[in-house]
């Protein structure tokens, strides 16, 4: 293991350690993280089903991804209804044989709509937020984990392997493999998406989760099974990606969002942790801990394991969940005086005043 890794998981493993339950402060005593004892679970009573991702509007309402529905729309009191009206489109019919996974959950540019990519079906869904109706962007011959739309109107998404279904893609989180990509659907000046998408980069290991930092000209990227944080310089206008480099190391980055701080949360799966990163020195943090001991005896073996190419998937396991709702895989942020939730795989949310 490279030192600047093995001291990044040290702290990782220490924080879930912690025997204090209460909130965590850095050094300069401004910077907080808290832990799953301080938050609450939302619904309380679930309801939920594979609450992958999701994002939260000015109002306090919540969209989540539902397997059920594509998506529920979750009011402060708990309370959801579907939202999307996605039977429209042939939610859960097209493909055949095919079980819908709603993963990536991201508000457009405008606000007024939500992109949702379905990575099990390849299915890229875009919904309208006031007349809660659903039109079908794309469909990808392979699952599409993330989708979001830049300023321009064109769609950026991640493939995180070639699978089509549940199955084949947990294929590749058990064993390396480098047929992970993004891609980009440009769009013309009338809003037109292209028919076919660009290829922007190939040879990833399970692209997941991305940004789009357009103020600041930078795309950043979770390459899961090579547990690390790409970052490149992003040209919207021309579409491109370039100086591609690794802005940090940590055990199976997933889902991820820009803060209000500017610094990028991102989720891991593997070590039940929400984690911060610099985003102008890759320096990280834990924000939210939901470690168990077994969770942090489990990222080590992860990390073994992902070094020898080993299967890993038997470690997201219900022990090491620990009381999260199921495997932690995101995180919903809205404004600074908003509480934010920590997404999974789960019945329900994780609520965390601030």
């Amino acid at each position: 293991m490279k030192p600047f890794f093995a001291a990044v998981l040290a702290g990782l493993v220490l924080a879930g350690c912690s025997a204090e339950p209460g909130s965590v402060e850095a050094s300069d005593g401004e910077e907080q993280s808290w832990t799953i004892a301080q938050a609450t679970i939302f619904p309380a009573d679930g309801g939920l089903q594979r609450a992958e991702d999701g994002v939260q509007l000015d109002d306090g309402f919540l969209i989540v991804a539902d397997q059920r529905h594509g998506l529920v729309k979750v009011a402060s009191d708990g309370t959801f209804e579907p939202f999307g009206n996605f039977a429209a489109v042939g939610y859960g019919q097209e493909p055949a044989g095919v079980v819908p996974g709603p993963n990536g959950v991201h508000l457009e540019p405008d606000g007024k709509h939500v992109v949702v990519a379905d990575v099990f079906t390849g299915r890229i869904y875009r919904t309208n937020i006031e007349a809660g109706t659903t039109e079908l962007v794309y469909a990808h011959p392979f699952g599409a984990n993330t989708a979001i739309t830049d300023s321009t109107g064109a769609v950026w998404f991640t493939q995180s392997t070639e699978n089509q279904g549940e199955e084949r893609l947990f294929v590749a989180v058990d064993k390396a493999m480098d047929d992970g990509a993004v891609y980009r659907l440009s769009a013309a000046e009338d809003g037109q998406l292209a028919s076919e998408p660009e290829l922007v980069v190939d040879g990833l290991n399970f692209a997941n989760g991305f940004y789009l930092d357009e103020t600041n000209g930078k795309f950043y990227l979770s390459e899961t099974m090579a547990n690390r944080v790409l970052v490149f310089s992003l040209d919207v206008a021309a579409g491109t990606l370039s100086d591609r480099q690794v802005l940090a190391e940590l055990p199976s980055p997933d889902n991820m969002r820009l803060a209000p701080d500017g610094s990028l949360w991102v989720a891991s799966p593997a070590s039940n942790q929400v984690i911060a990163i610099d985003t102008d020195t890759g320096t990280t943090r834990v924000v939210f801990d939901a470690q168990t001991e077994a969770g942090a005896e489990s990222v080590r073996e992860w990390l073994r394991r992902s070094a020898a190419g080993e299967s890993a998937a038997d470690l997201l396991n219900p022990e090491v969940q620990g009381d999260m709702p199921g495997v932690l895989t995101g995180i919903i942020i809205g404004r600074e005086d908003q509480p934010f939730y920590v997404s999974n795989l789960g019945n329900a949310l994780v609520k965390v005043e601030r």
